[in-house]
């Protein structure tokens, strides 16, 4: 059975930091015909409806309907201590996250961990997200588990430490390449998951397991690696003295054979000129986290400069070092920290990186992030008058993005009126 939606459609023929904000339009008396999961066409509500009379109709009249929300970096075992007080990077890892993350060796713990923080996304408007777990193998079983119940896209994988962490939270170089392993094997292309392998970070990983890690990586480059990088001063400062030999805090990574265009590199913000360029030849991706850079103070991401440099930049909560689950709220504190960089974002610049731009950092640029044929139906249908605020300041705007802009800026879980997921009404306001 086909699915009609509409109401006003944003789609993207490019990406607006290349193309300005025309590369994205909004149609405002669009329709998306949708059937068994894809995406059959995009066009104006009047031909779709009289070329398809037997689709089921669902009319969101002035709503917008948007490609799904992409988060490209969480922590999805810190569901329970998002928003937690008053710590920095080494200090939040040692205060709130190792010990919440030791309770992932309980099969059940881990489930139900999953199911809230995919619960939450989805009401958030978020249909895709790539995870961190934790070390515990059963960490990643729930999250797939959980993902392929909601039919979500979703990537993730076990993370690997096997040193600077507690007892309970450290494996071996030879366990985390074992383990890593079997569960890619287990997970990796099964219906929509995606295996990721993760060592957290250069301090809490041997040179023997960022080696193994590194060799089977080589031995599947068609999965992706995900890990952090200058994310704090201290941070880098203790990886020099971790790491003397490595010219600066990538070439750690790069000496391991964990840099590579399939890499995901979470944070990168104070970034060395050689590690620009050095990112940008290999094609990898940053992750902005602008939400948790504030939250923990980490600084002010360079968007402007990295996107003029021509790096592949994606968009993140990093729940729960980040304060919200909202790619809206996520948005506006992107916009926040590129103003204090002196460097205003447009609303199709901030919508970009929270779909297709995320999308694209993944490898997923040509199944999800879009509005267009082919495209996987993963669509989040946003009220845009959600809250009086919002609604009083809309209503003066004088045209589509102006009407967009205070629901970045202001919007939450409030503004989502459907969710869907490969075709499929997974949440109602």
């Amino acid at each position: 059975m086909r699915d009609l939606l509409i109401g006003q459609v944003l789609s993207f023929d490019d990406d607006p930091f290349l193309e300005g904000p025309s590369a994205a339009r909004i149609e405002a008396e669009g329709a998306v015909l949708i059937e068994d999961g894809r995406i059959l066409a995009v066009g104006p509500a009047a031909s779709l409806r009289a070329a398809h009379p037997e689709a089921r109709r669902h009319d969101y009249g002035k709503a917008l309907i948007s490609p799904g929300f992409v988060d490209a970096h969480a922590h999805y075992p810190q569901t329970g201590i998002i928003a937690s007080w008053g710590k920095r990077l080494i200090d939040w890892l040692n205060t709130y996250t190792f010990p919440e993350e030791s309770r992932f060796a309980d099969p059940a713990h881990a489930r139900l961990a999953a199911e809230t923080c995919l619960d939450l996304m989805l009401a958030h408007g978020t249909t895709s997200v790539c995870s961190f777990c934790t070390i515990h193998p059963e960490s990643v079983d729930a999250f797939f588990t959980a993902a392929q119940a909601r039919g979500m896209r979703v990537m993730a994988g076990k993370t690997c430490m096997d040193r600077n962490a507690p007892d309970n939270l450290r494996d071996t170089a030879q366990a985390a390449y074992d383990q890593s392993k079997a569960l890619l094997e287990r997970w990796h292309g099964v219906d929509r998951l995606g295996y990721v392998i993760t060592p957290r970070f250069a301090p809490t990983s041997t040179p023997d397991q960022l080696a193994a890690l590194g060799a089977l990586w080589a031995e599947h480059p068609e999965v992706a690696m995900q890990t952090h990088l200058s994310e704090q001063k201290e941070e880098i400062l203790w990886v020099a003295k971790l790491f003397p030999e490595a010219r600066d805090y990538l070439d750690v990574y790069e000496r391991f054979g964990l840099l590579g265009a399939r890499g995901l590199y979470g944070h990168a913000i104070h970034l060395e000129p050689r590690e620009r360029d050095r990112l940008r030849e290999v094609g990898a991706a940053l992750v902005h986290c602008p939400t948790s850079n504030a939250f923990i103070g980490s600084g002010l991401f360079d968007m402007a400069g990295l996107k003029a440099g021509g790096q592949r930049i994606g968009l993140a909560t990093d729940i729960g070092g980040g304060s919200s689950f909202s790619m809206l709220r996520t948005m506006a504190a992107a916009y926040d920290i590129a103003q204090l960089n002196g460097a205003a974002l447009h609303p199709a610049q901030l919508w970009w990186l929270a779909t297709a731009g995320s999308a694209g950092a993944l490898g997923l640029g040509e199944r999800i992030g879009r509005i267009a044929p082919g495209y996987e139906a993963d669509l989040t249908v946003l009220d845009l008058a959600s809250t009086p605020a919002i609604a009083q300041r809309a209503a003066r705007a004088e045209d589509l993005w102006q009407a967009l802009f205070p629901t970045i800026m202001m919007g939450d879980d409030r503004a989502i009126l459907a969710t869907w997921v490969n075709g499929k009404p997974m949440h109602r306001a």
